[in-house]
């Protein structure tokens, strides 16, 4: 098999950011030059075909598993260190360096009051006018906000996705993946199509996301709750996180406390935001 093929069986086993990378890939000699045999069980077959080939999904549509050294490798991931995918799935404008040169993440609590996601709206489209791709994943809440509040005005955004490719997370918004790879922006997993959601691939690609952001803002959030977990993996990162001022109700006390730690930057409106990105 080529390095591509060797590299998304073995991603099926060692997907995740923050798990060690089996072994380096080295320029010009391939994968099995820089690993010794394994010796567990080897990974399953890839998806049928060539990595390259089309994959069933939500519509009739492909996705492709790229590789650190592909030129449409996204270099913010370099940031991950040894911790960086053998590689990604993506689905859509697959031209990542592009995409995430200025990548904003807009993320938060998955319920939320028509107020505060009416604010989640006003971030995003200040963010998607001043020309930043849009990033989040498709969860209900102020993720799918974003997505949705930027394509209205024309933005382009990046959807990271903890499961396969071929349906959208959760189900029901298999519309939106649909726009947002339609209208010119892409969606992303680090798990091969077919692959189910879990606790520990929300984890990972809650990191990924962070990576794949130059800054990520923080709407409203329970503190200690998935809603954080994008921003925690921002600070790990060193991303800039900035965090809308707590309203000291409970809904928003993850916020409180970043910002009390002063582990994020106050930002109590897109004016502020568009001076800090």
């Amino acid at each position: 098999m080529s390095d591509r093929a060797d590299l998304a069986a073995l991603s099926a086993h060692f997907p995740r950011p923050g798990r060690r990378r089996p072994c380096p890939v080295l320029p010009g000699r391939g994968l099995a030059a820089a690993c010794p045999p394994r010796q567990h069980r080897p990974p399953g077959p890839v998806p049928t075909g060539s990595t390259n080939s089309p994959t069933p999904s939500s519509r009739a549509g492909s996705c492709r598993f790229l590789i650190p050294s592909d030129a449409q490798w996204p270099a913010a991931l370099a940031d991950l260190g040894s911790a960086c995918p053998l590689g990604l799935w993506v689905r859509g404008y697959d031209r990542l360096p592009e995409l995430t040169a200025s990548t904003v993440v807009v993320t938060g609590n998955r319920m939320a009051s028509t107020e505060v996601t009416d604010r989640a709206k006003a971030f995003t489209g200040a963010g998607a006018e001043a020309g930043h791709t849009v990033a989040a994943n498709l969860a209900y809440g102020f993720d799918a906000t974003a997505h949705e509040a930027a394509e209205l005005i024309g933005g382009i955004t990046l959807a990271v996705l903890p499961r396969g490719l071929d349906h959208a997370y959760p189900h029901t918004h298999a519309p939106l993946l649909n726009s947002v790879t339609d209208n010119g922006g892409a969606a992303v997993s680090l798990y091969r199509p077919g692959t189910e959601i879990s606790g520990a691939t929300l984890k990972a690609s809650a990191a990924l996301l962070a990576a794949l952001s130059r800054t990520v803002i923080l709407i409203e959030a329970l503190d200690h709750t998935e809603a954080l977990r994008t921003a925690e993996a921002a600070l790990a990162l060193k991303r800039t996180l900035l965090a809308v001022p707590s309203d000291g109700g409970i809904r928003s006390e993850g916020n409180g406390r970043l910002l009390a730690e002063h582990q994020a930057l106050p930002c109590p409106d897109p004016a502020r935001a568009l001076e800090l990105l």
